[in-house]
C-alpha cells in the first residue's frame, strides 16, 4: 500500500461492514438524475439517493459512522482501489478526472494533448463503469481558472461528456468549477450542453452559489462539491494586518448555515447533495484553516454538525471555544504578552489545554495538496501552559500564530488562534534532522508532492499506484511521455506547487545518498534524475544532486551521491526530465539514506 489515510474514527463492526457491502453487491450500479427543472433528484439502483459526502483523506470509517455515504476524488489514477474502498464502507464515489490547467502548462489548443486526455478518460470508464460503488463522473476540477481559451476548453469538455455518456449511460457526467459568475455561466450554458450536473466549489460565496447558478441561467442541478470556511482574504484582519481565522466553533456554525441554505433548502429542487471540504486535515493558510479534524484524527465540532444533518446522534460533543484575547498583538522586542481564552464542554468533561506558537504562513493562496507544517515555538509559552491563560514571549521578529487547543479526553477538540507580529531580528531555529531512511516514495507516508510539472506537461501521464510488476509492495509509479519531441519533467515539491515563495522542505543532514529503483518499459529509455536545485528565490533548496541514466528493462537500483552537500532544507525531494521520442518508465522505493 502506497497511500495513507488520516483519521482514527471508531472502527465499524464486521457485521455493519458486511451489511453496507451487501448494499452494493450487485452487478454494477445504475444512477439517474430524474425530475424536471427545479425538481431534481438522484436515484441509485432505482431508490432515491442524496449525497452526504466528504472530500479529502480523512477516515472513511468515521464518515460512514456519522451518516456519510459518498466521497469524491480529484483524479482517476487509483480509481479501482478507491471504488473498492468505497464498497467496503458502503460509500459511493464521485470519480474525478483531472483535466489540464493552463497554469500547469496545458493548452486546450494542443490537439495531441486533448486526444490523449480523451483516450485515457474513456479507457478508465470502460474499466470501471460496472463497479457497484460508482456514483457519477466529474470531468476536471477548477480547470477554468486562468484559462485563456474558455470556448475551446468547454467545447472539449462537452464532447468528452457526450462520449463518456455513450460509453456508460448508467452514471451522470458533470464538471466541477470554482464558484460561479456570469461569464463562466454563459460559457458553460453555450458550449457545454451535454453536462448533466454542475459541481460547484465555494467557500465565502457558498451561501448563495446555488441561487446564483440558477439566476445566471443554469438549467441543470448542482452538487456542492467543496464547501468550507471563508478564506484568508474574506475573514478580516487583526490590527497588525494579519488575517483572522475563525474558531473551530465558529466554523461549525458556518458549515451548518451553508448546509441548511445551499444544500438542505434545495434538496429535491436543484441540489443533489454535497461534499464537505476538507474531510480530514490540510495545512493551507494555517494548520487548521480548512480541516474538519486535527492531523491525528481528533474530531472538531463540524463532524458533529454533519452527523446531525445526516441523521446520526453524537453521544459526546466537542468543547465550545471563544476567541483568543491578547494584551498586544504586535509586542515590542522581548516584551511578554498575556493571552487568554474561554471554553466550556457540553457534557462537563474536564478540558485539557495546550498552547503553541507557530510561524505564520508565508503564502496565503491556494496551495493544492497543502503546505508543509510550520515551525513551532513551544518555548515561547513562558507561563500558564495547561491553563486557559498564558504569558507569551515571541522569539523575535516575524509573523506568528498563537494557538489555544482544548481537548475533552474523548477524541474531541476545539481551537482558537490569533496572529501576532514580532519585532527585532528574525530568529533562526535549526530544523530537526529527519530520521533515515526518509521516503520520497515507498510504503511509508509521503513527504513531498508530485506537483512541479514542467515543459510539455500535456504529454505526461503519472499513475501513482500502478500494479504492473512493482518492485515492492502492491504498487509502483508509472510515468509515460507520449510526445515525439520536446521535453517534460516533474519535481516532487514541499509545499505542493511552490517554486520557492513559501517555506518548507526537510532537514536531511544525516543523509548522503538518494537511492531509487527504476525500470524502462522496453529498456534504453534515457532520463535525467535529480533532487534539489531551487535557487534565486526566497526559500531555495540548500543542496542538489543529479544523474542521467539509460534505463534497463528490469528493476535496477540507482543512487545520487550527496556527500558534502548542505541538505538542511530540501524542498525538491526528487525530480526528473526527459525528452522525445515517447517513452514509459517506472519508479519505486525512492529514499534518502546514509551509506
Amino acid at each position: 500500500m502506497k497511500t495513507r489515510i488520516y483519521g482514527t474514527g471508531r472502527t465499524i463492526g464486521a457485521t455493519a461492514v458486511a451489511a453496507f457491502a451487501a448494499f452494493h453487491a450487485i452487478a454494477g450500479s445504475v444512477v439517474k438524475i430524474e425530475g424536471t427543472e427545479g425538481a431534481w433528484h438522484l436515484t441509485f439502483n432505482g431508490k432515491p439517493y442524496f449525497i452526504n459526502g466528504g472530500g479529502g483523506g480523512g477516515s472513511k470509517a468515521l464518515l460512514r459512522e456519522i451518516g456519510g455515504n459518498s466521497f469524491r476524488t480529484w483524479g482517476a489514477d487509483k480509481a479501482k482501489k478507491e471504488l473498492n474502498e468505497a464498497a467496503k464502507y458502503g460509500h459511493t464515489v464521485m470519480l474525478g478526472f483531472w483535466l489540464g490547467h493552463h497554469n500547469h502548462g496545458f493548452s486546450y489548443l494542443d490537439r495531441a494533448a486533448l486526444e490523449r486526455t480523451e483516450r485515457e478518460v474513456l479507457e478508465t470508464v470502460s474499466k470501471i463503469k460496472g463497479h457497484p460503488a460508482l456514483l457519477c463522473y466529474a470531468l476536471g476540477n477548477e480547470m477554468e481558472l486562468g484559462e485563456p481559451n474558455p470556448k475551446e476548453m468547454w467545447t472539449f469538455i462537452n464532447d468528452l461528456a457526450r462520449k463518456v455518456k455513450a460509453a456508460d449511460p448508467d452514471h451522470p457526467v458533470g464538471t466541477v468549477v470554482a464558484d460561479m459568475w456570469k461569464d463562466k455561466a454563459d460559457a458553460i450554458i453555450r458550449y457545454a450542453p451535454e453536462l448533466q450536473y454542475m459541481g460547484l466549489n465555494s467557500y465565502g460565496g457558498a451561501l448563495t452559489v446555488g441561487r446564483r447558478w440558477r439566476e445566471l441561467g443554469g438549467r441543470i442541478p448542482y452538487i456542492l462539491t467543496e464547501y468550507g470556511p471563508m478564506g484568508a482574504d474574506e475573514c478580516g484582519k487583526a490590527p497588525n494586518g494579519l488575517p483572522l481565522e475563525w474558531t473551530s466553533t465558529r466554523k461549525a456554525e458556518w458549515y451548518r448555515d451553508v448546509y441548511e441554505k445551499t444544500i438542505l433548502d434545495e434538496k429535491g429542487k436543484w441540489c443533489l447533495g454535497g461534499y464537505v471540504f476538507t474531510w480530514g486535515h490540510k495545512n493551507e493558510v494555517s494548520p487548521t484553516w480548512f480541516g474538519t479534524m486535527l492531523p491525528d484524527g481528533t474530531k472538531l465540532e463540524v463532524v458533529a454538525t454533519l452527523a446531525k444533518f445526516w441523521g446520526r446522534k453524537v453521544s459526546n460533543r466537542c468543547p465550545v471555544i471563544g476567541e483568543v484575547k491578547v494584551s498586544k498583538d504586535a509586542p515590542g522586542e522581548g516584551e511578554t504578552v498575556e493571552a487568554s481564552v474561554s471554553a466550556s464542554d457540553p457534557e462537563g468533561d474536564r478540558l485539557i489545554w495546550k498552547w503553541t506558537l507557530v510561524d505564520e504562513a508565508s503564502y496565503y493562496g491556494e496551495a493544492g495538496l497543502g503546505l508543509a507544517m510550520p515551525e513551532g515555538w513551544d518555548e515561547a509559552i513562558v507561563a500558564g501552559q495547561g491553563t486557559d491563560r498564558v504569558k507569551v514571549k515571541l522569539p523575535g521578529g516575524g509573523k506568528y500564530r498563537l494557538y489555544a487547543y482544548c481537548f475533552d479526553g474523548r477524541g474531541n477538540a476545539a481551537y482558537a488562534n490569533w496572529p501576532m507580529l514580532g519585532k527585532g531580528p528574525k530568529p533562526k531555529k535549526e530544523r530537526r534532522a529527519e530520521k533515515l531512511p526518509f521516503a520520497v516514495y515507498d510504503d511509508s507516508p509521503r513527504h513531498w508532492f508530485v506537483s512541479g510539472y514542467m515543459g510539455n506537461t500535456g504529454a505526461l501521464k503519472v499513475e501513482d499506484s500502478c500494479g504492473e510488476n512493482p518492485r515492492s509492495g502492491d504498487a509502483c509509479m508509472k510515468i509515460s511521455y507520449s510526445a515525439g519531441d520536446n521535453w517534460a519533467g516533474i519535481m516532487w515539491q514541499s509545499p505542493a506547487n511552490d517554486w520557492g515563495k513559501a517555506d518548507g522542505g526537510f532537514n536531511l543532514s544525516e543523509a548522503n545518498t538518494l537511492v531509487f529503483w527504476a525500470r524502462g518499459e522496453k529498456g534504453g529509455e534515457k532520463v535525467k534524475f535529480f533532487c534539489g536545485g531551487l535557487k534565486d528565490c526566497a526559500f531555495p533548496d540548500t543542496g542538489k544532486g543529479e544523474t542521467e541514466i539509460v534505463l534497463k528493462k528490469g528493476w535496477t537500483r540507482y543512487r545520487i551521491a550527496l556527500d558534502g552537500q548542505d541538505l538542511s532544507r530540501m524542498k525538491t525531494g526528487f525530480a526528473f526530465t526527459l525528452g522525445g521520442p515517447a517513452k514509459t518508465f517506472y519508479l519505486d522505493d525512492i529514499q534518502y539514506v546514509s551509506q
